[in-house]
């Protein structure tokens, strides 16, 4: 990342500046958070260049290392939530943006179980590669629980949101095994303790879960899962977030 920099920022020097990063996400979990990590680094050491671009740098960064999309490096950038328009290359196109609703929360359940983005993405171009029908069928199911669950967020429905939610999550299972056993373990001990949907985040094959859930209840929802998972012996964690207001439009 450095050497990255340097590259493209006046001054700074051969040595590396010691960096100490604390942070409540759990890391390798499918929540963005090595995307964070290298936004805020390029913040500290190149605030003199606009925003759009140090976004862009970052896409650039991680895509070297994963040939990964840029929809994490824009959802951070504008915060709130989000809908694009993807790209095979390139930051996606923003189809929606607007303020994620106060009155929900987010619970997040960390499987503790390691995942692998790259090799994911590696797979999936292979797919792209060969014209994989079970790709394009992957494809159009999301692109559908897209809609509909951009079009709840919009009428603040959260029924018709979690059904989206719950879709999505079928697809990435289905078509691109991209859940786990484990995985669907947690899911269905979430949903016998307190109905709430949850679905995968990022590459799958391991990582976080995430539910969206009344702010009101979110407490209770989350001690409920917390509760099902001891008695499962389950090591998994269960965290409760809320959305970033959007940062601009």
């Amino acid at each position: 990342m450095w050497s990255f920099l340097r590259e493209r920022v006046e001054g700074l020097g051969d040595a590396r500046t010691p960096v100490a990063v604390a942070s409540q996400a759990p890391i390798a979990s499918g929540l963005s958070s090595s995307t964070a990590l290298i936004m805020a680094i390029f913040d500290v050491y190149a605030p003199q260049v606009a925003r759009r671009e140090r976004v862009r740098w970052a896409y650039e960064f991680e895509f070297a290392f994963c040939n990964g999309g840029g929809m994490d490096q824009l959802a951070i950038d504008l915060g709130g939530v989000t809908c694009f328009d993807g790209r095979a290359t390139g930051l996606p196109g923003v189809a929606g943006h607007a303020p994620f609703p106060e009155e929900w929360s987010l619970v997040v359940v960390d499987s503790r179980a390691p995942k692998s983005t790259p090799d994911h993405i590696r797979n999936v171009r292979a797919q792209q590669a060969r014209n994989d029908p079970e790709l394009a069928a992957y494809v159009r199911r999301c692109d559908d629980a897209t809609r509909a669950a951009w079009q709840a967020i919009g009428r603040r429905d959260l029924p018709a949101l979690s059904e989206a939610m719950t879709e999505a999550h079928r697809a990435m299972r289905d078509h691109q095994r991209m859940s786990t056993s484990l995985l669907e373990r947690l899911r269905l001990l979430a949903r016998d303790a307190t109905g709430l949907a949850m679905k995968l985040s990022g590459a799958g094959g391991g990582g976080a879960l995430v539910g969206v859930c009344p702010t009101v209840d979110a407490a209770s929802t989350a001690e409920a899962i917390r509760d099902a998972y001891r008695v499962d012996a389950s090591a998994a964690a269960v965290l409760i977030t809320a959305a970033a207001p959007p940062s601009h439009s």
